[in-house]
C-alpha cells in the first residue's frame, strides 16, 4: 500500500492481542500486521480497503493467529466500512469469508529486520535513503520508503514512477536503483 498517493507512511508490527511487548519470537496472541498512516484528503478509507480486499485471500484458512487474515480498525466508521466492503466481497466467492474484522488496539512494532522487506537486498537503496535519514526508524517513517518499498512490490506504474521519485527529490542514484529493481522483487507484506 505504501505506494498509494495519500499513504504516509507503513510499519510492520504486531496487534489485536493482549501479551505485552511482543516480538517476533514472543508474539503470544498477536498478528503480524502493517500499519498504514494515510491522508483522507487523497485517499479515502473506502479506497485502501478496495486495494487490501483485492490483495488477498479472503477465503483463506487462519491456520495460525501470527498470520491470520485480519483488518484492523480504528474506530466504529471504519469498521462498519470493513463490515460493508466485506459482505460486498462475500458475493464473489463460494467460500465463506474467513478475514476477522477486529479493534486495532495496541500496535507494537516489529523488529527492524522485519521492515521495508522489498528494499532491503538492494545496499545502494538504503544507503541513499540513510544519507537523508540518519535514524532507521526515521528511514522507515519516512514517505519515501513507503513508496519505494512499494514500487518494489511490483505495484505502480514505472512513468508514475519515475516522476514521483523525482518530485520526492530522490537522489538519482536511489532513483536508478529503484528502476533497476522494479519487477525483480515480489513480497507485499498484507496488512492482516
Amino acid at each position: 500500500m505504501g505506494s498509494l498517493p495519500g499513504v504516509i507512511r507503513t510499519r510492520v508490527g504486531y496487534t489485536g492481542g493482549r501479551t505485552p511487548n511482543p516480538t517476533y519470537q514472543r508474539m503470544g496472541d498477536h498478528s503480524e500486521t502493517v500499519q498504514v498512516d494515510f491522508d483522507p484528503n487523497v485517499i479515502s478509507y473506502r479506497a485502501l480497503l478496495d486495494v487490501f480486499w483485492g490483495r488477498q485471500n479472503p477465503t483463506k484458512p487462519n491456520s495460525k493467529r501470527q498470520y491470520m487474515n485480519a483488518a484492523f480498525y480504528h474506530s466504529e466508521a471504519q469498521k462498519q466500512q470493513l463490515e460493508e466492503t466485506r459482505a460486498e466481497i462475500a458475493k464473489e466467492y463460494a467460500a465463506p469469508i474467513t478475514t476477522q474484522i477486529l479493534p486495532a488496539g495496541e500496535f507494537t512494532r516489529a523488529e527492524d529486520y522485519h521492515q521495508k522487506f522489498n528494499m532491503r537486498g538492494i545496499q545502494a537503496i538504503m544507503d541513499g535513503l540513510s544519507e537523508r535519514y540518519p535514524d532507521f526508524d526515521d528511514l522507515v517513517d519516512s514517505t519515501e520508503a513507503a513508496r519505494i518499498n512499494g514500487y518494489l512490490g511490483g505495484n505502480g506504474d514505472r512513468d508514475k514512477i519515475e516522476a514521483e521519485m523525482e518530485a520526492l527529490g530522490l537522489p538519482e542514484k536511489v532513483r536508478r536503483k529503484v528502476l533497476e529493481g522494479l519487477g525483480s522483487r515480489y513480497g507485499w507484506c498484507p496488512t492482516e
